[in-house]
């Protein structure tokens, strides 16, 4: 069990180091874009900063990273460490936009205006250390849930609103200048047509690295729990595991640890599987006397 808890608190410290680094690093960005209210080669600073999908997309990433701080700090005080499903995919959406801010900026920025332009003051911090974190923080360290097909729809919402914006306050309103310059650097129906195939591919890429980082997690944390309690097979597991917290339990309610039980599954897909371990974790509390009438 001692092993099992090392790996859960490294977990925690590794999220709680990469998100404090990112929020830091998404404010640092920011502030240093609005207090520069000229610069020679950008013309959208100071409050103007916020016409940036660039901008955008930090300012989305830092507030899902310190999201994921209270969570951090009470897993090292509980020895239990589990992001909510609803703040993983958030995570992932802005994972999603920022991978492609890194990209834009690599990719298309760098020639146009060179690659120390693109990545140095402020866009050090916002094209390049908080997109490389991001990536590194949801792909390797998060290992709490295992993310549908479905959810990889979710990563297009942010550039679909934002491509909407721009394309009408550029090209239809022509309140904005085509700062990005995709309506006249490339033809705008290339622009048009490529960016949300391009997003979903990121973002399908960013789904498979971390389910896999899931399933090697979970994996490892069947095997920990099978050896610690010495059990030959997963029911044993379940049972020891009921037993001992059924003893601990001093408020007379049943609280099935649906988290742990998802983990000690094989594979995230295996519903009938989990719904027998809940039922058995069920079964197994209500024959502690706390629960006898």
């Amino acid at each position: 069990m001692k092993q099992i808890e090392r790996i859960n608190r490294r977990k925690c410290l590794l999220t709680l180091l990469f998100s404090a680094a990112v929020v830091v690093c998404v404010i640092i960005g920011v502030v240093m874009n609005l207090t520069t209210l000229e610069d020679e080669n950008f013309d959208h600073m100071g409050i103007e900063t916020f016409y940036m999908f660039t901008v955008n997309s930090n300012i989305l990433m830092g507030i899902a990273m310190f999201l994921t701080l209270p969570y951090t700090v009470d897993g090292l005080r509980n020895k239990y460490f589990r992001l909510p499903d609803w703040l993983v995919r958030l995570l992932f959406v802005a994972t999603t936009a920022l991978s492609l801010t890194f990209l834009v900026s690599l990719c298309i920025l760098s020639p146009v205006k060179s690659f120390r332009l693109i990545f140095t003051g402020s866009r050090f911090f916002l094209h390049g250390l908080c997109p490389i974190l991001a990536i590194a923080v949801f792909c390797f360290v998060l290992k709490d849930l295992r993310l549908s097909f479905a959810s990889t729809f979710l990563s297009l919402i942010p550039v679909f609103l934002y491509a909407i914006i721009y394309y009408m306050l550029v090209a239809v309103l022509e309140r904005w200048d085509d700062f990005y310059g995709f309506l006249t650097l490339i033809p705008r129906w290339i622009s048009m047509s490529a960016f949300l195939p391009v997003t979903f591919g990121i973002a399908t890429g960013l789904r498979i690295l971390h389910n896999r980082s899931v399933d090697r997690y979970r994996k490892q944390a069947r095997k920990l729990y099978l050896e610690a309690y010495g059990a030959n097979n997963m029911r044993d597991v379940i049972l020891h595991i009921a037993a001992i917290r059924s003893k601990q339990d001093t408020s007379g309610n049943i609280v099935i640890p649906y988290n742990l039980l998802r983990t000690l599954l094989n594979s995230g897909e295996n519903e009938a599987e989990f719904e027998e371990y809940c039922v058995l974790y069920m079964k197994e509390c209500l024959k502690h006397e706390l629960y006898q009438e």
